[in-house]
């Protein structure tokens, strides 16, 4: 094929098919391109991924379409070593995608009402995937559950699959008891595999927590990291002021400094 559509600026889903095809071919593609698998391309797709949530959580609405980009080419290239095995190609994707959204959406692409709330649509949705896992011959209630997931949302997907069969808290009052209890089991460990596996039940029942009070835990962690930063980065620009740096001050300034941070925000938001 010509170098034609690998130069159309307008070449749109076509041009970036062959862009990825030339860059896998054996002969002529690139290196590094071609020593790639599934496994090694994976931890870019997760990272795209993020980046994606990253600028929409900035409303960096500039960087969007350049960040959407990076995670469509992820699918590209996953698809393009999928063809290149027989398993599948790119078409076949789109199309499966198709299919499970006309498929879930039968108030939209068949004859169902439109008349519902979004409360009955979510039920109508899960009825239907768990019908999608039963033909999948997943019985298990936690079966398709994927372990790539971050672990927090892995936690509350585990959590929102169990809930559904009746083995959840009825209120978040057992739930913050059941933190309180796993706390002292962690302040009570006396080694590192121990207190390891302690922290990990405290964090499942954080995000059980989460879920009870209807909080995306991993948001509200994003949002955790976001303040920190700005609250720290005052700090470092209030000793940058005096000339020095946060290993030029001490814990009890550091406090105070980012106390009066967290006020001058608090003020800001009044």
């Amino acid at each position: 094929m010509s170098d034609d559509l690998v130069h159309d600026q307008n070449g749109g889903m076509p041009r970036l098919l062959e862009i990825m095809r030339r860059l896998r071919d054996p002969r002529t593609g690139c290196p590094w391109d071609i020593e790639q698998d599934f496994a090694t391309i994976a931890p870019y797709t997760i990272e795209e991924a993020y980046e994606v949530a990253d600028a929409i959580e900035r409303e960096a609405w500039d960087e969007l379409k350049g960040e959407l980009g990076d995670l469509l080419f992820q699918s590209v290239f996953h698809a393009q070593m999928a063809s290149e095995r027989g398993y599948f190609t790119f078409d076949e994707v789109a199309d499966t995608m198709s299919d499970k959204m006309v498929a879930r959406h039968p108030h939209v692409f068949g004859d169902e009402s439109r008349d519902k709330s979004a409360e009955q649509q979510t039920l109508d949705w899960e009825t239907i995937k768990a019908a999608e896992r039963a033909s999948r011959a997943e019985r298990g209630v936690l079966d398709g559950v994927a372990m790539g997931l971050p672990a927090l949302m892995r936690a509350v997907k585990l959590q929102k699959r169990a809930a559904r069969v009746g083995f959840d808290w009825p209120s978040t009052d057992e739930v913050i008891d059941k933190i309180v209890e796993e706390a002292q089991e962690l302040r009570e460990a006396d080694d590192p595999d121990h207190r390891a596996e302690e922290f990990g039940d405290l964090l499942f029942v954080m995000a059980n927590l989460a879920r009870h009070l209807d909080i995306d835990p991993e948001a509200a962690l994003r949002g955790a990291n976001a303040k920190f930063t700005r609250r720290f980065r005052s700090i470092e620009a209030a000793l940058a002021a005096d000339g020095r740096r946060p290993e030029d001050s001490d814990l009890a300034e550091m406090d105070a400094l980012w106390d009066a941070a967290k006020r001058r925000e608090r003020g800001e938001q009044s």
